[in-house]
């Protein structure tokens, strides 16, 4: 674990996988849900790392961090948000080679693994989706598209995501969902929220 000073009021913990960005931002919310951590305004995590922003006093926090014993991320049944999805996508047959499977088994697969909310970014609502195996990891479009769906489930690297908005991108589009994944009416606006469970559920055509 490494922890940075980022301005006057804010630390930027960096770790070695997301795992334990993971793992470091379930235990930080579980204090500060028992009266524990120290004031935090805002808990960002991303890929390899978490944001602490607003905190009234960075060194004295940098110094209880760095003697944490965090756990991992728990993995007993939790509240569960399912998203319906149709497996159509432009690139579904694309995945399927670079899987060496058929179509109906990329539906399988990707509906049968158990997704966490690593971290958001990119677009209002937009989640970065962890759960397949290393093995399921695939490369990012060589050409992007211009305009990509809304409600397309796309594939890119080791990450799963769906495009709350149309915009462009260059992920491998294996899906469509109705899901409203931001709506600015609701609260929380964002469907998915770091540390959701998410699974896919697969429905047919309209």
């Amino acid at each position: 674990m490494r922890i940075l000073p980022v301005g006057e009021h804010a630390l930027l913990v960096e770790v070695d996988s997301g795992a334990a960005a993971g793992a470091l931002h379930a235990e930080l919310l579980r204090r500060r849900a028992a009266g524990t951590l120290p004031a935090v305004r805002e808990i960002v995590p991303a890929a390899r790392t978490v944001l602490l922003d607003g905190v009234a006093d960075p060194p004295s926090l940098a110094a209880q961090l760095a003697t944490w014993d965090i756990p991992p991320l728990e993995t007993q049944a939790q509240d569960t948000v399912e998203i319906p999805v149709r497996y159509d996508g432009p690139d579904l047959a694309d995945v399927a080679d670079l899987w060496g499977v058929s179509r109906a088994e990329v539906a399988e697969i990707h509906c049968s693994a158990a997704f966490r909310v690593a971290f958001c970014g990119f677009a209002p609502g937009f989640a970065y989706l962890t759960g397949l195996a290393e093995r399921y990891a695939v490369p990012r479009r060589d050409t992007p598209r211009t305009a990509v769906p809304a409600g397309s489930v796309a594939l890119a690297g080791p990450y799963t995501g769906v495009y709350p908005r149309s915009s462009p991108g260059g992920w491998q589009l294996i899906g469509t969902t109705d899901a409203p994944l931001w709506d600015p009416h609701r609260e929380p606006a964002a469907l998915l929220t770091p540390g959701t469970r998410v699974r896919f559920v697969p429905r047919g055509p309209r």
